[in-house]
């Protein structure tokens, strides 16, 4: 896997510095592992009745066949970093445009960076890294929103300005450093995870009190795609860091058709509300 960063050589922090640096880094690793997209069905008018087993069986189904859909895209982010605290208050700014290949080939190219040269050396530059190393295949398996990782709990149904979700409560079965507990929404239509609200299963140091993580999803070009991601890190002695990715200018370059059911260019997706993950 090629990525595109170059990281110019510089005075380290100091080392409790250095190390929120890494943390709020870490923390960031979940807003850039991208859920799989969906190919747009006819909407519902409200969610049917389900069980918490169906939800999570025909979300499961739903992931295998957009895996196969989505073959490359790329698109714009905007890194933002606030960090106020002990050490000061110092931000930084990253555009960036990457480029996805299927299955786990990404590469990213700088357009142009502003503010703290250390936020943007051992943060920002340090999450493209991250991701690579999230992307390989042990640890996709470890981020992987299914029954291997997570006990799932049906809380309710939400409306939503883009269609009815249903809310999940979500509860890790390891302690792994990719695993999270909150809650997911997932689209009654399409069995995409649209929203996902947590905080990390385990302290990840000494050094933080608290870290909060919110993403969202949306459809773009007939694909659900991440928009807009969010971690809040509280620092046990004192300060906050507030990292924000917003993912814009998306263009969708390759399409697998064979997976689509049909031959015309309209063809969808199976609807997952007809798939089960159960082979019987």
């Amino acid at each position: 896997m090629k990525i595109a960063v170059v990281v110019s050589p510089m005075r380290r922090p100091s080392p409790p510095l250095q190390r929120i640096f890494t943390l709020t880094a870490w923390v960031g690793v979940w807003a850039l592992t991208p859920m799989t997209p969906l190919h747009l069905a006819t909407a519902l008018t409200s969610p049917p009745p389900l069980t918490t087993e169906a939800i999570v069986q025909r979300l499961m189904a739903a992931n295998a066949a957009r895996a196969q859909a989505l073959r490359s895209y790329r698109s714009v982010r905007t890194y933002h970093l606030d960090y106020h605290g002990l050490f000061g208050s110092h931000d930084a700014s990253m555009q960036v445009e990457a480029t996805y290949s299927a299955p786990d080939r990404k590469e990213f190219k700088v357009l142009s960076e502003s503010g703290s040269k250390l936020f943007v050396n051992h943060v920002l530059l340090k999450l493209l890294t991250s991701e690579a190393e999230a992307q390989k295949e042990q640890n996709r398996t470890e981020l992987e929103v299914s029954p291997r990782n997570y006990d799932f709990k049906l809380i309710g149904t939400e409306p939503t300005p883009t269609g009815d979700c249903y809310v999940l409560a979500v509860h890790p079965k390891s302690k792994s450093k990719y695993v999270y507990q909150g809650k997911i929404w997932v689209d009654a239509q399409d069995f995409a995870v649209a929203r996902m609200r947590g905080e990390p299963a385990r302290n990840p140091s000494l050094w933080v009190s608290h870290a909060e993580i919110e993403y969202r999803w949306a459809r773009i070009a007939g694909f659900w795609l991440p928009v807009h991601n969010e971690s809040m890190t509280q620092v046990r002695m004192g300060g906050k860091a507030v990292l924000t990715i917003e993912y814009t200018n998306y263009q969708v370059t390759g399409v697998n058709r064979t997976s689509t059911r049909g031959s015309g260019e309209n063809s969808a997706l199976p609807d997952p509300s007809s798939v089960t993950a159960d082979p019987h």
